[in-house]
């Protein structure tokens, strides 16, 4: 299928538009813009803009509050509950990081559950905020079934992605943003867009068997098998249990129901390096750890070793010069609106 390339800023423009088109007050609509289009920079865009349709069809039918009131519960002098209002979970996650990463800075660390909030898109996003100011931080939530357990052959979890953000002093943070399924589903979904195939240990049909066509595709696989079970089920424990939400089955789903809100929960956590060690020695070694891992001698086929997330970044360097590849049916959605105007 064919891309368009377009300019980072014309994306958000483009994206705000339809969702104050939906029915989205402004000052939200600019936080999802932005979170949406940083991963479509990084790559990511099994999250970025294409969801946009998604989430104004939402927005229209009722499923997700469009002006919603945030409200903040202090548990402890590290810890709070943060109410989304069943808002944007990008705008939701974002203050609540914000929030974790005050208490970080006042008391070592910070702890905030997010109840009340709806999918947040890359959480890359949000550990990025933590790693910028210095400080380490870390996200997870949960989404509804979709990955078979190891050994099962129905759906349990979903793909509940984890994410760090650890900061440098002269280099990049290093950002490790990874679903605990094989591969995030937006990325069959992306597949399915661009009329592409894929790996056939991306997911199973509805027999459990493995495919390479993305339109079969009905449940998808944990990485690693028992480890990424494992590692699916202590995320939807902190977002899920943790928060007092729903989990595994029990999670209403992304794809259907859309005048319903979905109540997901989210987990932040942020730590002050301060409060453990010399904060600009952690930085340094944080730095030496980096240049030591990209000396490592390269096996065939690779020219370099990086660190992870360093892919993404390399890649969003590129994408803000250069503009951002959109599949022409996202683009034409898109830019529906201008042409209606």
């Amino acid at each position: 299928m064919t891309n368009i390339i377009v300019n980072h800023e014309k994306l958000k423009e483009l994206v705000i538009n339809n969702l104050v088109k939906g029915g989205l007050v402004e000052e939200h609509a600019k936080i999802v813009a932005d979170v949406l289009v940083h991963a479509d920079l990084r790559g990511v865009s099994s999250h970025g803009v294409l969801r946009t349709e998604h989430y104004v069809k939402r927005l229209l039918e009722g499923g997700l509050n469009p002006n919603s009131e945030f409200s903040i519960k202090n548990t402890g002098p590290s810890s709070a509950i943060f109410d989304g209002d069943d808002g944007f979970g990008h705008v939701i996650a974002k203050e609540a990081m914000d929030y974790a990463i005050n208490l970080a800075k006042k008391n070592g660390i910070g702890t905030v559950a997010v109840i009340n909030s709806s999918h947040c898109g890359a959480l890359s996003y949000f550990v990025k905020q933590a790693a910028e100011q210095g400080l380490v931080g870390m996200a997870v939530t949960h989404t509804d079934k979709v990955v078979v357990p190891f050994g099962g052959a129905k759906p349990y979890f979903g793909t509940n992605p984890i994410a760090f953000g650890f900061p440098a002093k002269k280099n990049k943070p290093v950002i490790l943003d990874m679903a605990t399924s094989n591969v995030a589903f937006g990325k069959v979904l992306h597949a399915r867009e661009a009329g592409t195939s894929i790996p056939s240990d991306w997911g199973v049909d509805v027999n459990g068997s493995p495919t390479t066509d993305p339109n079969e595709v009905n449940a998808l696989l944990p990485f690693a098998g028992p480890k990424g079970y494992g590692l699916a089920m202590v995320v939807d424990v902190l977002s899920g249990l943790l928060t007092g939400s729903a989990f595994g089955p029990h999670i209403s789903t992304m794809y259907g129901d859309y005048n319903k809100k979905r109540k997901l929960g989210h987990f932040m956590i942020v730590l002050n390096p301060a409060v453990f060690t010399d904060s600009d020695a952690f930085l340094e070694n944080m730095d030496k750890m980096i240049d030591e891992i990209h000396q490592t001698p390269p096996v065939k086929g690779f020219s370099k070793v990086m660190v992870p997330g360093e892919p993404e970044q390399l890649r969003e360097e590129e994408r803000l010069v250069n503009g951002v590849p959109v599949t022409q049916t996202v683009y034409d959605y898109l830019t529906k609106i201008e042409e209606m105007v």
